[in-house]
């Protein structure tokens, strides 16, 4: 299989879809890859690095998209990349489809099929493509928070951990899993008072028993929630429903009962957002003000972090590309039904229900689209 990598072109997106290491492994494995002049550099790669690993260099995305089977990148297509799929391409991305029709309805007509890695799941329930993104971005969430929290930046100037005599950060992470897990062991390791709402009791007890005394959990009814961010200096929104748009769980009419110049950090943005004021943001004009509280709301938070995230990232991604290019996406995920849920466009169908229910289209059955 051909397979092609091209330069990311979201705003400061800095990773890259394939390492070096992840090329060399198509190619050992006969595959011939084809990597976008200078796709690597952000993240630190340089051109030779993928020719040392048996790749080619193509001088343009249109190259890459014309002549590759399959395209691995990470972030969703761009409208001008989208026009550049075919019928019977192969895309192995991020898509967070739920909350794009844009996309989604571009995918459909392209004919592509397109494979997320956000809803890949596994034995254990969890979703191992998505997972190092959330891990990075959970660790960077109250670094970023703390920098909005500066007064320079129109937050509170409240310091994360306090001084002796004056009281630490107050930090409410909505979600307990993957993000929210992070974003409380780093906020807490900053020196700041920590609490998680989650609603799953079971979820809850796991992370008292490993975490005790680091943070706090709470349950996550709508009282609860009201009454924590009301009293937060930052709020962290690690929300996660698989290839769905993420609920929103604070109003804009609950920022008025917040403290003036307090943070939000919305890491579920990519999903649409928990906060009904989200709006996506990217690092160059990463904050804005609604109602006295400062937004965090960039869409590709790790890109910030681009040489650790590609290679976390490529790490995870490389065994489920070569299964890909090995067998072709039919057999690949007719083998693995864990593969097979991250089937998200086909042949003009859209294959998974979330963002179906989601967008008000049509579903057709994954098993189904292994059999056309």
């Amino acid at each position: 299989m051909h397979i092609g990598c091209p330069t990311e072109i979201k705003p400061q997106e800095f990773r890259v879809g394939l390492t070096p290491n992840a090329a060399r492994e198509a190619v050992a494995h006969g595959h011939k890859v084809t990597v976008q002049a200078g796709a690597g550099l952000g993240a630190g790669f340089d051109d030779a690095s993928y020719v040392a690993a048996g790749a080619a260099i193509a001088a343009s995305a249109a190259d890459v998209f014309a002549t590759a089977d399959m395209i691995v990148k990470v972030k969703e297509p761009q409208a001008n990349e989208r026009k550049m799929l075919r019928e019977g391409q192969l895309l192995f991305t991020y898509l967070h489809l739920a909350p794009d029709p844009a996309q989604t309805h571009d995918l459909l007509e392209s004919g592509c099929t397109a494979i997320a890695y956000e809803t890949v799941t596994d034995a254990q329930g969890g979703l191992p493509l998505l997972a190092p993104m959330s891990e990075v971005a959970g660790k960077l969430a109250p670094q970023v928070g703390a920098w909005t929290l500066q007064k320079a930046n129109g937050g509170r100037g409240v310091l994360m951990g306090g001084v002796p005599g004056v009281g630490p950060a107050r930090v409410v992470v909505i979600g307990g899993g993957v993000v929210g897990t992070h974003a409380a062991r780093v906020a807490a390791g900053m020196g700041a008072d920590v609490t998680v709402l989650d609603r799953s009791l079971p979820r809850m007890r796991y992370l008292d028993d490993v975490f005790g005394g680091v943070f706090k959990t709470s349950f996550a009814s709508a009282g609860n929630t009201a009454e924590l961010v009301a009293e937060a200096d930052m709020v962290v929104g690690a929300v996660l429903i698989p290839g769905a748009a993420a609920p929103k769980l604070v109003t804009r009419a609950q920022l008025g009962m917040m403290k003036p110049g307090a943070a939000i950090v919305d890491v579920a943005i990519d999903q649409g957002g928990c906060f009904e004021t989200s709006k996506a943001t990217t690092h160059d004009d990463p904050i804005y003000e609604v109602d006295g509280i400062m937004h965090y709301c960039v869409a590709n938070m790790p890109g910030a972090v681009a040489r650790t995230s590609t290679i976390a990232l490529g790490n995870a991604t490389m065994p489920f590309m070569l299964a890909l290019a090995d067998k072709g996406w039919r057999q690949a995920c007719a083998d693995d039904p864990h593969l097979l849920e991250g089937l998200n466009v086909h042949a003009g169908q859209l294959t998974y229900y979330a963002v179906g229910k989601a967008l008000g289209i049509d579903v057709l059955a994954p098993a189904l689209a292994l059999k056309q």
